[in-house]
């Protein structure tokens, strides 16, 4: 890692996240990372949150890092890539963080033998949180994989998936962290209504979802069983359950990680 250097193709909010998460982990420095964008603004918000260099240009970038993580919007990505084919190497391996663009499409649009990896991370790299999958191109080798796990696993968890399975992913995790944020503020709402300060309300609801993923994830139980043991017979939590099932919010969940997946499928 001590010799490589990151590209970013984009200096947007993912973008900021995932580089601050390398660097906070150690993977990188500062002079070993760079962005580009158009817009001036996303240029220096990357540079003010990471320390790292923010250009203009996309083609210096290529020229100038080993790894490119290509962070635009799906629609943008082929033009990119057809932008930057002149600076690209066998030397170069293409990671992209772009919702719903196949492997297929990327390697078309870059030249014959790219090495490409296709990944879909979330924001909470920013601390160290990330659930993330990817999935190798057809030229993409074991060091690519090797690479791409140290990578994205050093700001959370990073899994190798099936390429088909990405939407899906892109629905769950990738979109994950704002249902998320909506259950937490939901819950601190609750809190204030029956009589909790507000921001003692929202850090209780925080706390209780990163305590419960965290029991999820330590005690390796399934959820339905460490729900059914807060549960007490004629008890308080029973009785919250019996208004969430009424409410449909179990198939509202579902629906939205679905609806999300299949929206990720129309990006591409």
């Amino acid at each position: 890692m001590s010799k490589l250097t990151i590209g970013f193709l984009g200096a947007g909010r993912m973008a900021t996240a995932l580089a601050r998460g390398f660097l906070k982990a150690g993977l990188v420095t500062p002079d070993q990372v760079v962005a580009s964008d158009p817009l001036t603004a996303a240029r220096d918000a990357f540079a003010r949150e990471t320390g790292a260099r923010g250009v203009a240009a996309n083609v210096g970038v290529a020229a100038s890092a080993e790894v490119l993580i290509v962070a635009v919007k799906p629609d943008q990505v082929a033009a990119l890539l057809s932008e930057i084919a002149g600076q690209l190497t066998p030397g170069h391996l293409v990671v992209s963080i772009a919702a719903g663009v196949t492997i297929a499409k990327l390697e078309a649009a870059a030249p014959e033998g790219t090495r490409v990896v296709r990944v879909m991370p979330n924001t909470p790299a920013l601390v160290g949180a990330s659930a993330s999958a990817y999935a190798l191109g057809h030229h993409a080798t074991t060091g690519d994989a090797e690479l791409v796990q140290r990578l994205f696993g050093s700001v959370g968890v990073a899994l190798e998936v099936k390429e088909k399975l990405l939407n899906a992913v892109t629905g769950l995790s990738g979109s994950g962290p704002a249902y998320a944020f909506l259950m937490i503020e939901a819950l601190a709402d609750g809190g204030v209504a029956a009589g909790l300060p507000r921001e003692i309300a929202q850090r209780l609801a925080a706390q209780t979802l990163l305590g419960a993923a965290q029991m999820v994830l330590e005690t390796g139980q399934h959820p339905g069983a460490l729900k059914d043991a807060v549960c007490s017979p004629g008890g308080t939590t029973i009785e919250g359950i019996h208004e969430l099932e009424k409410a449909g919010v179990r198939a509202a969940l579902i629906t939205a990680v679905r609806t999300a997946a299949d929206k990720a499928a129309k990006l591409g």
